[in-house]
């Protein structure tokens, strides 16, 4: 009986391991999502996502190729991330698609404090929840993406993405702002630009109507 039930013991023990590995797996699947030889309706989305912003040149046929590798390495190289041609949940994030990750309200709390962060450090606590307001509001507007990791990543749309500074040490204050912006205070008044009149060179930004000015920012449309 001893023997048995040190075998049953064994048994379990191997099964639980075993089990975990699996887990571990299919969890690694979900998120390695689309690679060369994926085939779906999400490679139609990347792919038209990176044809709208010159990173992808051939057929939106939702065949993951070479070309559509080409494409999202390029897209990775130009916004910081990993460039192994994959499009997994950063990617797929910074695409500004769904990346069926169980933690999304947390995923966008984090993405907008980290531009917040590194577009608004120093300003009046007021224009950092602005700046996080701006991004909200321009998820909203048809000229726009429409989700957060969309409108941030938008080629050329923010200094802090160019620059680096999107990965600048958090401050605890741009984790709040993005919090507050997120819970509905906008103190840009709906604006869906903002710049720096000190340092803007773009004449066209200069010109639109202003909304509000707090700190070193002017909001407008």
């Amino acid at each position: 009986m001893k023997d048995i039930k040190t075998k049953l013991a064994c048994f379990l023990l191997a099964f639980t391991i075993m089990a975990s590995f699996i887990s571990y797996d299919t969890d690694k699947t979900l998120f390695a999502l689309s690679k060369i030889g994926t085939q779906s309706d999400e490679v139609v989305a990347i792919q038209r996502r990176l044809k709208q912003w010159g990173y992808f040149y051939g057929n939106v046929d939702g065949v993951y190729g070479s070309q559509t590798a080409s494409a999202v390495k390029k897209f990775q190289k130009a916004n910081g991330l990993n460039p192994d041609g994959v499009a997994g949940n950063a990617t797929l994030a910074a695409i500004g698609l769904p990346t069926g990750s169980t933690d999304s309200s947390n995923t966008n709390v984090n993405l907008l404090a980290m531009l917040i962060n590194g577009e608004a450090r120093g300003e009046p606590y007021e224009g950092q929840v602005a700046v996080g307001a701006v991004i909200l509001n321009r998820t909203r507007h048809p000229s726009f993406p429409g989700t957060i990791a969309g409108v941030i990543y938008q080629p050329g749309a923010f200094t802090a993405i160019q620059d680096g500074q999107i990965h600048a040490m958090m401050e605890a204050n741009s984790l709040r702002a993005a919090k507050d912006a997120l819970n509905g205070w906008d103190p840009s008044g709906g604006a869906i630009y903002y710049y720096n009149p000190n340092t803007a060179t773009n004449k066209w930004i200069r010109s639109r109507p202003i909304v509000t000015v707090i700190g070193s920012h002017i909001f407008c449309n």
